[in-house]
């Protein structure tokens, strides 16, 4: 797929591109190079695992949009890779 710089260096990704990888209108994205070639990808969100009331949760020092995970979503999942 090709795109145009404007003057100001802006490319648009289409809209399916960014659907495909989950990038919002305004969001950040992340913006490498490597080996010649631009990526483009959505910014990683550092977590770590702590411990509370016994059980192992996954938090993030960084204000997210990230919604808690449901039960049946991880049921879904879980029923889609043992198939």
């Amino acid at each position: 797929m090709r795109a145009t710089i404007d003057a100001a260096g802006r490319v648009v990704i289409p809209k399916a591109l960014r659907e495909g990888i989950g990038l919002a209108d305004g969001g950040e994205v992340e913006i490498e190079l490597t080996d010649g070639a631009l990526q483009i990808a959505p910014p990683t969100v550092r977590k770590r695992v702590e411990d509370r009331g016994g059980r192992a949760v996954i938090v993030t020092d960084e204000d997210t949009d990230i919604p808690p995970l449901a039960d049946d979503v991880v049921r879904d999942v879980l029923d889609g890779v043992r198939r």
